[in-house]
């Protein structure tokens, strides 16, 4: 009764006060907590209040300011003539340039050692008062000194970090044989340390280093845009070892090669590098399901940096349900997996991953979200091995599907299908061919993300054109479902007529009719409606002049 007749006081004697008094009221409570400590009840008031007041004046956009760096840990002030507020850390501070009205002028970052730098992209967060986003990317600007130690620590691995970048886009620049005839594609998929942005507006550099057919035109055809792969922030993290972090660049300029086109890196001596409580990462975005047997590989690369042996590690089809966007979390996935996924046409193919098989040892992984690294030397190694991973992931999640599986739509399936593991980059499909009383398997191995090999085993059946065919066309379309469905269909046209001998060179090429089948299943209209990741509607990628590799590079008539 007494905190009921205390609040219904605190009603009464408030009820008539302005938003303004009240947050004047909050403020005095906090700056009067005796042991310095934030009271925890009076600071979200305070933050509820914030978000409740419309920013219309600078005291409003200043106690905003104030409060985003209360909650990431920054210092705060304003200038002598209160036309700027400082936000700041220990190596870093923002500087936001108010106007009258709580308008913003500009937004400036400026990192230990650097001039402050015009900042575009927090500048239109304040001033559409999106303060939330504001506040996130905050984090970004975290990332470089997110090291344990002194300042003086800080500071020697944030050099570090920028030596690092300015190697990396040297490799970059190193001249390379084209496999694309879509440049920016060939970067991402193909160039040495893949698509490199650097850092700006005090984000750390990007590395885009895997695209999808699917992703690639999803994005094209909704922004505009190309660009909608795995991305990598390159950053610095601590450690409980000291690692040597190059101080300098370890690539001459201009830059010397080795017969296989990779710069020769200067020796890591005392001279041009330290002994640091910090290593390299590459923080993966979105994180990345990674197979043990590829984490120890990466391991080799680094010299140990990372770890063998993963401390938590589950069976790869799982990792996989975790990270897609595709998998009706719902489901359990604890005896094995069944998937309906839609095609076009009103096609539908069942999927069945069976749980025992897919638990075993080899097939186990991890998800990374960053791989630590030292030298600068790591980065295309471990990039590759990043990319092999990615293609595997890509072509079992073209399985995944958002349908849960019944008794009832089994019946309507074309096609049902057991994938199953076989060595840790080689996975089988079992399916029935229509009009055909035996069992086919399809074994697919990614050799890496450049090379893939498929085999159909068939009784009293051998056509290794046929192979090579299938091949082509999951190299284009990176999907199990638009590869099946090419499959029947040609073994169905090859049982009913002869089969024609093919001049090599047109062996090089998939038939054009196949390509439609292919640009419409990776349609991102499609891919919304049905709810699958296929891709298929030919006139985007036509029109575009994008993924000439996967969508034009015309496909089998037989598909459609």
């Amino acid at each position: 009764m007494k905190t009921k007749t205390l609040m219904s006081e605190l009603k009464s004697k408030y009820a008539d006060k302005s938003w303004n008094e009240s947050l004047q009221l909050v403020r005095r409570c906090m700056e009067k907590t005796r042991d310095g400590r934030v009271c925890e009840p009076i600071a979200k008031c305070l933050q509820k209040i914030n978000e409740a007041l419309n920013v219309s004046s600078s005291a409003a956009m200043v106690s905003r300011l104030e409060m985003i760096a209360k909650q990431r840990g920054l210092g705060s002030h304003l200038s002598p003539t209160e036309t700027v507020c400082y936000l700041t850390a220990d190596l870093f501070y923002i500087e936001v340039l108010l106007l009258p009205g709580g308008r913003v002028e500009d937004v400036r970052v400026a990192h230990h050692g650097e001039a402050p730098v015009s900042s575009p992209s927090l500048l239109q967060l304040l001033r559409m008062k999106n303060f939330e986003e504001f506040s996130l990317k905050l984090d970004d600007l975290a990332l470089f000194y997110n090291i344990a130690g002194d300042s003086d620590v800080k500071i020697k691995v944030y050099s570090s970090l920028r030596h690092l970048e300015t190697d990396l886009f040297k490799i970059s620049h190193l001249p390379r044989s084209l496999r694309e005839s879509d440049l920016h594609i060939d970067l991402i998929m193909n160039g040495r340390i893949g698509n490199v942005q650097s850092g700006r507006e005090g984000s750390p550099m990007t590395i885009e280093y895997y695209i999808s057919p699917a992703d690639a035109l999803r994005r094209f055809s909704r922004t505009g845009e190309v660009s909608a792969g795995r991305v990598a922030l390159v950053t610095a993290g601590s450690t409980d070892s000291s690692h040597r972090l190059q101080m300098e660049s370890l690539i001459s300029s201009p830059p010397q090669v080795d017969s296989c086109g990779f710069p020769v890196f200067q020796p890591l001596t005392e001279s041009c590098s330290q002994l640091l409580p910090a290593t390299f990462l590459l923080r993966l975005q979105p994180p990345l399901p990674v197979l043990t047997s590829f984490i120890e590989k990466m391991a080799k690369i680094t010299d140990g940096v990372i770890a063998e042996k993963p401390l938590q590690v589950e069976p790869l089809h799982k990792l996989l349900l975790k990270t897609s966007r595709k998998y009706n979390s719902n489901t359990s996935c604890t005896d094995g997996l069944q998937f309906l996924v839609p095609l076009p046409g009103s096609e539908c193919h069942s999927y069945v991953f069976p749980g025992a098989q897919w638990s075993c040892g080899s097939w186990n992984g991890a998800l990374m979200d960053a791989v630590p690294f030292s030298h600068p030397g790591h980065v295309p190694a471990l990039l590759e091995i990043l990319r092999h991973q990615s293609a595997i992931s890509v072509l079992l999640e073209s399985c995944f599907s958002k349908h849960s599986h019944s008794t009832d739509a089994a019946l309507l399936c074309e096609l049902t299908c057991e994938v199953l593991p076989e060595s840790d980059h080689c996975f089988s499909i079992t399916f029935s061919l229509h009009e055909s009383e035996h069992l086919a398997v399809l074994q697919v191995t990614v050799v890496d993300s450049h090379q893939m090999s498929c085999k159909l085993l068939m009784p009293d059946f051998v056509d290794h054109q046929l192979d090579e065919y299938i091949s082509r066309v999951l190299m284009r379309c990176m999907s199990i479902p638009i590869t099946l469905r090419a499959v029947c269909r040609r073994v169905s046209s090859l049982r009913t007529r002869p089969a024609p001998e093919l001049d090599p060179d047109e062996c090089e090429c998939v038939p054009a009719a196949v390509q439609e089948d292919i640009s419409v299943s990776l349609t991102p209209d499609f891919c919304d409606k049905a709810n699958t990741e296929a891709f298929v509607n030919p006139s985007p990628c036509a029109s575009l002049g994008v993924y000439s590799h996967w969508a034009n590079a015309g496909l089998p008539a037989e598909l459609m």
